[in-house]
């Protein structure tokens, strides 16, 4: 299921991409429509939604530690570091490393992939480039 926002975003980039030089390029050298969109939108456009699609990785984990931890996630059979930061919150005095541990995977995974979708988008959108 898509987002709202990766949705809008797609949209705008296509509503974006629509008016450059090379669309009205193809327009003129006769290009119908879905040539247009395959050959010229599409790959231009398809760069910001790996972006967005890695971040919404990193907000999904973010999400599923936060509603585990409250006990509304993934049952505690099934492992889960929202799960394993709630029993180690219990402990918390005398056995600190059960809660600080798994915090600092989940601070370290979603840093990583924020890090990760900023070089994805460093790497493909051709606007950012330094010349």
């Amino acid at each position: 299921m898509l987002r709202m926002g990766v949705c809008r975003l797609v949209r705008a980039e296509f509503l974006t991409l629509r008016e450059r030089d090379y669309v009205a390029a193809a327009r003129a050298l006769g290009a119908g429509p879905l040539r247009i969109i395959f050959r010229h939108l599409l790959p231009n456009a398809l760069a910001p939604v790996l972006v967005a699609a890695v971040l919404g990785v990193a907000g999904a984990i973010l999400t599923e530690s936060a509603l585990s931890f409250l006990g509304l996630g993934v049952q505690p059979p099934t492992p889960s570091w929202g799960n394993i930061l709630a029993d180690g919150r219990a402990n918390l005095d005398i056995a600190w490393w059960l809660s600080v541990f798994p915090g600092l995977a989940i601070t370290v995974t979603m840093l990583a992939y924020n890090l990760f979708g900023e070089g994805l988008r460093d790497a493909l959108d051709p606007r950012l480039s330094k010349d």
